[in-house]
């Protein structure tokens, strides 16, 4: 990604509006969500080290552990 798309990403009104959201396959009220845009892009350089590790893991075990990632609004 470029320096010009990555600061739209970073400074985009739509940054902390979406978060990608994995939804455990086993456990209905079990998920794992993260910051994103309206596209699903995650800014990986801004998550704490266990929500990286989080989020690589859950994008490793799709379709194991966890059903494929949706875009939500982030609750007001």
């Amino acid at each position: 990604m470029d320096k010009a798309n990555l600061t739209a990403l970073q400074e985009g009104p739509s940054q902390g509006q979406f978060e990608l959201r994995f939804q455990s396959l086993f456990h209905a009220g079990k998920a794992l969500a993260f910051p994103c845009n309206a596209r699903g892009d995650v800014l990986l350089d801004t998550l704490s080290a266990k929500a990286l590790e989080n989020y690589l893991f859950a994008r490793a075990v799709v379709g194991h552990e966890y059903a494929n990632p949706v875009v939500q609004a982030c609750a007001a």
